[in-house]
């Protein structure tokens, strides 16, 4: 069974490895097809082929019908991955390797951002109000339109200011600006931007996402994350402290989202994993994205339910069944960046007091981002797990101050 990834397969820690073994164990060999990052015995343990960070669909699905793969699994991200992925599948289904990847048609539409609010808004499902900024009509090029500039004027003024400007296309957060005044919206517009946008509605609230596993007839949905604060400011994906844990009103208030998610999921025939990132405000979930791929969060959200989102795609390829339904939470899990690299006596210390799901170091396009930590706990214990954090704070400096009060707030509130 082929993998195919984009980034450091290390983010997949502990889960990616665990359903490597199990297949294993079941006499199925696991091969890794990545194009990031580097991976060893202790990350991957299997076949591994290094691509070029280029490599075509065609060329992946190629080499992964000459290591002779029976089956394929996408566990790419970000959302240029996830199509490159898509397309992949196209060859590697005509070729009898079937893949599981939501097919190519759908996640054009969920990677982009315009697209995927008309989608969710023919759903149902409440989006911020916005507009769609076109570079090609703001830039001059193809057809002339000279009152473009204007009727984007007036829908921003309909809606209001601040405004959100984020480019159709990308995602985990880059390229995100904000828009506090018409002055800043004129500069935008007269900048010529090189790619297109969308131009919404500042939505201040919870951000939260959740992920979504399975095919038509058998969605599971795992436990929402809550990842932070939504404003007027973009910030960077892994920033806040991220945890998964009990909130009841919101948890009564995503049953219905959840089922309308699951709906629109069957009707455009996703199949594997999908992330999708919300804000919730005033009781209620408003959808910002519906990534086609496995999402940033989807290690807290298994350490939370018990689950292993890589085991479950791996059964989706095998023909297994999948149960579907509401996943319920197995207890907490936080995760949170470190202030560097985090001495090995000091996770032995952490690993005392809770468990330790994963401690590794964070690399996004190169760059270091210090180690993330998830760590779970049941829920009952949050007085004596701030305790003993507190204590190897006291003495380690370790979680660093920021955390370790954000980890207080959350469990003694």
């Amino acid at each position: 069974m082929a993998f195919l990834r984009s980034v450091g397969i290390q983010r997949a820690d502990p889960y990616i490895q665990q359903a490597v073994r199990a297949l294993a164990a079941d006499g199925v060999e696991a091969g890794l097809f990545y194009t990031s990052g580097s991976a060893g015995d202790d990350d991957f343990p299997g076949y591994r082929e290094r691509l070029d960070r280029e490599v075509t669909p065609r060329e992946l699905a190629d080499a992964v019908a000459a290591w002779g793969a029976d089956a394929a699994v996408s566990i790419s991200l970000p959302c240029e991955n996830a199509l490159r992925d898509a397309a992949a599948k196209t060859f590697l289904d005509a070729s009898g390797i079937p893949t599981i990847m939501t097919p190519l048609a759908a996640t054009i539409l969920l990677v982009d951002k315009w697209e995927t609010k008309q989608l969710c808004r023919q759903a149902g499902l409440r989006v911020p109000d916005g507009f769609r900024a076109d570079s090609d009509l703001l830039a001059g090029r193809g057809l002339r339109v000279p009152g473009y500039r204007d009727a984007l004027r007036v829908q921003a003024e309909q809606i209001g200011f601040p405004l959100m400007v984020k480019p159709v296309w990308d995602s985990t957060s880059m390229g995100i600006r904000t828009l506090r005044s018409p002055a800043d919206l004129d500069s935008y517009l007269a900048s010529s931007p090189e790619v297109s946008a969308v131009v919404e509605q500042v939505v201040e609230g919870d951000l939260c996402s959740v992920d979504i596993v399975g095919r038509p007839g058998s969605y599971q949905v795992l436990p929402l994350c809550w990842t932070g604060r939504a404003g007027a400011d973009p910030v960077f994906t892994f920033a806040d402290l991220r945890w998964c844990g009990p909130r009841v009103e919101a948890d009564a208030a995503f049953a219905e989202v959840a089922r309308t998610l699951v709906t629109l999921c069957a009707d455009l025939g996703v199949i594997g994993s999908i992330n999708v990132d919300m804000v919730h405000t005033g009781g209620q979930f408003v959808i910002l994205e519906v990534n086609p791929r496995i999402g940033g969060a989807t290690t807290l959200s298994c350490a939370a339910s018990g689950t292993n989102t890589f085991a479950s795609l791996t059964r989706m390829a095998r023909g297994l069944p999948l149960a579907g339904g509401m996943v319920q939470r197995a207890g907490w899990a936080i995760e949170f960046l470190a202030d560097g690299r985090i001495p090995p006596a000091v996770v032995a210390g952490l690993r005392e007091h809770v468990e330790v799901v994963t401690a590794h170091e964070l690399v996004i396009d190169g760059a270091s981002h210090g180690d993330i930590v998830v760590v779970t706990f049941a829920e009952g214990d949050e007085d004596k797990t701030v305790k003993a954090l507190t204590e190897l704070h006291d003495a380690t400096d370790f979680p660093a101050a920021e955390a370790m009060g954000k980890i207080a707030s959350l469990l003694s509130p």
